[in-house]
């Protein structure tokens, strides 16, 4: 495998909707895609830059659940200023958009992809919508999509 991309899950599975990227980081544990490498981010995703930094992508894919005021399981992509202004919504440590503008030093190309949760609370099951959301950015990836399109998932 390759380390031209690497996918970084960002979230908790135990609150909900907040697991779509450990989702996704498992579906491609299970079934790993040609090009891709998986990082497990967690809660607390700069915990893993220096795993990024080591596998020197040229492109960095960071999928998280983003709340962005859409329907629940929409796919968005998001410019790190968005990520600033979403932060009081956010579970992690620190800011998303501080650990891409670090990781921008060391990576061509990094995108944060945002999925809109339904339900955040600990011990509650992820919902339809986000599961079948998070299946359709593993097949966007697996058929090779370009990332200009994601909009239309």
């Amino acid at each position: 495998m390759t380390n031209e991309n690497v996918m970084l899950a960002v979230g908790n599975s135990m609150m909900a909707d907040d697991g779509a990227g450990p989702l996704l980081y498992q579906l491609m544990q299970e079934n790993p895609l040609e090009n891709w490498t998986a990082l497990d981010g967690g809660s607390a995703p700069e915990n893993s830059a220096h795993i990024v930094r080591e596998l020197k992508p040229k492109r960095l894919l960071i999928v998280d659940a983003a709340d962005m005021a859409l329907a629940p399981g929409e796919i968005r992509l998001i410019d790190k200023e968005s990520i600033a202004e979403m932060f009081f919504m956010s579970t992690h440590n620190l800011p998303l958009n501080f650990l891409i503008e670090q990781l921008e030093e060391d990576v061509e190309q990094v995108i944060f992809l945002g999925i809109q949760p339904d339900i955040v609370s600990f011990a509650f099951p992820m919902t339809e919508k986000v599961k079948s959301a998070v299946q359709n950015v593993y097949d966007f990836l697996k058929n090779q999509g370009d990332f200009t399109t994601i909009s239309a998932l």
